[in-house]
């Protein structure tokens, strides 16, 4: 299910999902790993891990990417974000519930920017 155009995007920028990371889902490509960031979180919040796998750099990406049954992504909260014209990093928290417990992801990204396009690359949880 995706949320509605003018809703909030549910990666927590305050701006409404088509002004946000809805082109991106729907085939934009991101301007920054910050936007790449938000925009996969959004993916596995709503359970489009095609997005996922589209967006994770070939030489890392796994052969298969499978949800977790139950688990809902609840929020995000963007710690630091930079970039240089080719590697990026975002440190995110990412919050989630599951079977009625609460829990949180804190991660630091590695994006490299190629073919014109920003790829996630790897992360350090942490």
């Amino acid at each position: 299910m995706s949320p509605r155009a003018a809703s909030p995007c549910p990666c927590g920028s305050g701006e409404s999902f088509d002004g946000c990371c809805g082109p991106l889902l729907a085939g934009e490509l991101a301007a920054s790993p910050e936007a790449l960031m938000r925009s996969r979180y959004v993916a596995y919040a709503l359970g489009d891990l095609a997005y996922v796998a589209r967006t994770w750099h070939p030489g890392t990406r796994p052969d298969v990417l499978e949800p977790t049954p139950g688990l809902h992504w609840t929020g995000l909260e963007v710690v630091a974000a930079e970039h240089g014209e080719k590697r990026g990093t975002v440190e995110f928290r990412a919050r989630w519930r599951e079977a009625g417990r609460a829990g949180e992801m804190h991660e630091r990204s590695r994006f490299v920017r190629q073919s014109g396009r920003w790829w996630y690359l790897d992360g350090e949880v942490r």
